[in-house]
């Protein structure tokens, strides 16, 4: 499967940004991250940092607070600030040293990460309802920061320096129809981002700070840390492969470098005989060789080019929609399990600031409708979200529901972003109210049947459909349940009928009179529809612990 990309012009990064100074006077300097029209975040410690001459005297100042400190000798200082209320009234932030600098226009709410692969990337400006979001985009206490694409082999203290192909890029802007509507990032500010953040501001009221730092075809292992690999020995291949990558740095520059200038030339070509009217398929133009530390894709080259460089900024949490690229393959979909808790982990780690809420978006349906009962990868990833649960202040999206058969990028954000909003209600803020779908926990065999027990049910089970696509269309109800498989011990699985039984589901099959274990929704485009009453999806599930092989038809 291949994911969306886009040829990108930024150099990878590979140092340290201001790791070493010099005795002569320097000016205070700041990471990007911080800037006019920022958030920050309410009710939470404030770490403030940045470079300065050794020993230079800091003062920031914020609101009704003071805080001073002195450049340590390695020419970084911090302060943190008291934690302060939400205010829709905006302040300014000064930092002074031998210099002053001086933030404008700053608000204090909720500010949330989004990070992930391309379906998180995905622009408002693609969405199906896209051009009546950006008309409606008029709440200038929503505040967006996209940080520009870039890579390291070692972690970064600040965004990348390099010009950015849009000036909107790497700085908060304030969220207007002009500002959504401009061309940057891919087709404007991530949809569910947006929607996400419009749906706790008309809940709440708070301003809202939306980070953006996703890149569309990334596994999880780009996003992880080294350090944090290091932690489970499964993960000990990405750590080689990373030490593999430093140590034939200088070698792989040499050869990327020739390789650059020929895929220079050669694209120039291919863009004029394209511009001359010759047909020039997209698949044909000529492929850009790998970055010397290794691309987009190499273990924790992310995490150091575009999630170090924001540590410890405050933050509320982190909307999260990737798994796509670990699914391409077996031996990634069946390590992701790991792999994925290990992310959460490590970015909880190295932040800094507790058991923040981690809120991610199960992989919807995709490709053919699933013909047989126990098929594809994709169920083994959505698994391995189900089972992140187990980590507090977790929550998950689920979105087997409004996928696209076709689009491995479903143009309709609207439902994913509200259902991440719904899940913060409760896993962010507390509030008591149904905010999943029902989610598997125990099974009964009772002769040839085996009952399925749910958490999460709200008011009760029921059939139910997608919600309206962006035209209106509504799906008939469907009148028996779909998507339940059941198996013995030959763990091979037929498909079964399913009856609700109050607030069980009842499986049974007349192929299988001792059954073993029961899946639902186990496909890469299943057709289950189990609901709960409050229209939210139940979560794809399996009740055994079979290897793949053993079990798929």
């Amino acid at each position: 499967m291949k994911i969306y990309h886009r040829h990108f012009w930024l150099l990878a990064l590979t140092g340290i940004f201001f790791s070493h100074f010099s005795n002569a006077k320097a000016d205070v300097r700041m990471p990007a991250i911080f800037g006019d029209h920022m958030v920050l975040q309410e009710k939470a410690k404030l770490p403030v940092w940045g470079w300065a001459s050794p020993g230079e005297k800091i003062t920031v100042t914020f609101k009704n607070q003071k805080k001073t400190t002195t450049t340590a000798a390695d020419g970084k200082w911090r302060v943190d600030l008291d934690k302060v209320d939400s205010s829709s009234e905006s302040g300014t932030l000064t930092v002074t040293g031998d210099n002053t600098i001086t933030f404008t226009d700053v608000l204090v709410g909720d500010v949330w990460v989004a990070s992930g692969q391309s379906n998180m990337e995905f622009g408002i400006q693609t969405d199906s309802r896209g051009k009546e979001a950006i008309t409606n985009a008029t709440d200038s206490q929503i505040r967006f920061f996209f940080v520009p694409w870039a890579t390291a082999l070692q972690p970064q203290t600040n965004i990348s320096t390099i010009v950015p192909p849009s000036p909107l890029n790497g700085k908060w802007v304030v969220c207007s129809p002009e500002v959504i509507g401009a061309n940057w990032a891919w087709h404007g500010f991530s949809a569910i981002g947006y929607y996400f953040a419009k749906e706790r501001r008309r809940i709440t009221g708070r301003p809202m700070g939306m980070i953006a730092t996703y890149k569309g075809g990334t596994p999880a292992q780009a996003w992880t840390s080294i350090s944090g690999l290091k932690k489970d020995a499964a993960l000990d291949h990405y750590v080689d492969e990373h030490h593999r990558r430093v140590d034939n740095y200088t070698n792989a520059r040499a050869i990327y470098s020739k390789e650059h200038a020929d895929y220079e030339i050669k694209m120039k070509e291919w863009n004029k005989a394209k511009a001359a009217g010759q047909v020039m398929p997209e698949k044909s133009a000529p492929k850009e060789p790998t970055r010397p530390e290794g691309g987009y894709g190499a273990p924790a080259n992310l995490f150091n080019g575009m999630v170090s460089p924001l540590i410890p900024y405050a933050i509320k949490g982190v909307i999260w929609y990737q798994g796509e690229s670990n699914g391409d393959n077996m031996r990634e979909a069946e390590e992701y399990p790991i792999l994925f808790t290990r992310l959460i982990q490590d970015w909880r780690e190295k932040w800094a600031q507790g058991n923040f809420p981690f809120l991610f978006v199960q992989l919807p349906n995709f490709n053919a409708p699933s013909k047989t009962p126990s098929e594809g990868r994709w169920p083994l990833v959505r698994e391995a979200q189900l089972k992140a649960l187990s980590l507090p202040n977790t929550g998950m999206a689920v979105t087997i529901d409004i996928g696209d058969a076709d689009n491995i990028h479903p143009p309709d954000k609207l439902y994913v972003g509200q259902r991440l909003a719904l899940v913060a209600r409760h896993v962010a803020y507390g509030e008591d109210l149904v905010y999943s779908g029902p989610i598997y926990n125990s099974m009964t065999i009772d002769g040839n049947k085996i009952r399925i027990n749910f958490s999460n049910i709200g008011g009760g089970l029921r059939l139910g459909t997608p919600p309206p696509t962006a035209t209106g269309e509504a799906l008939a109800t469907p009148t028996e349940l779909t998507g339940f498989a059941i198996a013995g011990m030959n763990q091979k699985f037929v498909w079964a009928k399913a009856i609700l039984d109050g607030s069980t589901v009842v499986v049974f099959s007349d192929a299988i009179q001792q059954p073993l274990a029961v899946r639902y929704d186990w496909g890469q485009n299943p057709s289950g529809d189990l609901y709960n009453m409050e229209g939210l999806p139940a979560s794809p599930f399996r009740t055994d612990d079979w290897s793949p092989e053993a079990s798929q038809q």
